[in-house]
């Protein structure tokens, strides 16, 4: 059966209450925790910097999955992994040479992983799957929590296991397919069908008094996706 992971992204999370907000994701099933880092330059918002990383560290029982939404992104590469990020992910428009800033991610110790956005197109994949751990297509165009799941995304998710599929086929190595944008509990199952298997969901579960109810209705919905 194939294998689900539940992100719950910390963007909508209760900003005074960060360390807490955590655990009590955390035990109420996350398997990742969903670090947004935004710039004010790459896109239109300012989140989160490296120290807050490192202060959530030790709350994180599950790997530290690090969004870079930042330009350049290199430098806070190495400020991240050095911060605890088990994860980093970026966006190839914000780099000037992609191959290298995967290269530095995992040189750092640290799983790597290329961000699209809707309009970035799926060919950019291509020629640097060798150095990819995982994918995140963006199902939103990033910079705001809380946004509406486009629904041409659906498309590009199973283009993009296709590609991921026959790449496996290939070289015996998987690559994981992340969603980011818009994930709730009606369209986890479609969105799982079309192709991802790691679900990235913020206001959808913070947004809920009880995170775990959120969670375990996911996980109920992509269990029957599963078996369809």
């Amino acid at each position: 059966m194939q294998q689900f992971r539940i992100a719950p992204s910390i963007l909508s999370a209760d900003f005074a209450r960060l360390g807490e907000e955590v655990t009590n994701v955390i035990q109420a099933g996350a398997d990742l925790i969903h670090f947004d880092v935004m710039d004010n330059h790459y896109v239109p918002n300012l989140t989160f910097g490296p120290m807050i990383c490192a202060a959530l560290k030790p709350y994180a029982t599950v790997p530290m999955d690090v969004h870079l939404m930042v330009e350049p992104v290199d430098d806070l590469i190495v400020s991240f992994a050095k911060a605890g990020a088990d994860i980093i992910t970026f966006h190839p428009e914000a780099t000037r040479h992609v191959d290298r800033s995967l290269s530095l991610v995992r040189d750092s110790g640290c799983k790597a992983g290329l961000v699209l956005n809707p309009a970035t197109p799926v060919y950019l994949l291509e020629h640097v799957l060798d150095k990819l751990d995982t994918i995140l297509l963006m199902t939103v165009n990033p910079g705001f929590g809380g946004q509406s799941f486009i629904p041409q995304s659906l498309v590009k998710i199973r283009q993009v296991r296709d590609l991921l599929d026959m790449y496996a086929a290939e070289s015996g190595r998987r690559i994981s397919l992340k969603v980011d944008g818009g994930i709730k509990v009606d369209n986890i199952a479609e969105v799982a069908r079309a192709g991802a298997d790691t679900f990235v969901a913020g206001s959808a579960i913070f947004g809920k008094p009880d995170y775990r109810a959120v969670i375990d209705a996911m996980r109920q919905e992509l269990a029957a996706s599963s078996k369809e």
